[in-house]
């Protein structure tokens, strides 16, 4: 039972730049992490950007490769901020396979990230939940419809 990992950049992928001071993509992290059973998930990069950033094109995109990955399993690594809306669109456009969201509130360079932890915790519940698109974070899992992120305390809760 395969599972493809989609990835998209939010915080999970950051990286910190010390000339220029900010955090900045370069490239997904994803196969750093899973070293070295990341053969055993094909990961494909969809674009690396902040989920605020996102629009609805780029949502488009990330419904249509769900909807076209020969994979029935998918991990979606998506920023936070705007996450339930993603799984939205992906929910509208795909209703015969497994959508897992997970993401990150550290960037996985940063000491005390929760990234993979995030991820193996998505993997795990990508090939053991039924059809419906989810989001994964911290050791939990919820319906997309039914959550929502808790800036306060940043975390995802049930609404």
């Amino acid at each position: 039972m395969s599972v493809r990992i989609l990835a998209t950049g939010g915080t999970f992928d950051k990286r910190y730049d010390p000339i220029a001071g900010s955090l900045t993509f370069t490239e997904t992290a994803i196969d750093q992490l899973l070293a070295p059973p990341q053969a055993a998930y094909p990961v494909e990069q969809l674009m690396q950007i902040d989920s605020l950033e996102m629009t609805d094109e780029h949502r488009r995109q990330l419904g249509n490769a769900c909807r076209h990955a020969d994979e029935r399993r998918l991990v979606v690594v998506h920023g936070t901020d705007t996450m339930v809306e993603s799984a939205a669109t992906i929910a509208a456009m795909v209703t015969d396979k497994t959508v897992v969201l997970t993401g990150a509130m550290v960037p996985h360079s940063v000491i005390g990230s929760d990234a993979a932890f995030n991820l193996g915790f998505a993997l795990a519940a990508a090939r053991c939940l039924p059809s419906g698109v989810w989001i994964a974070m911290h050791g939990e899992l919820h319906d997309w419809r039914q959550v929502h992120k808790n800036r306060a305390i940043g975390r995802f809760q049930a609404s």
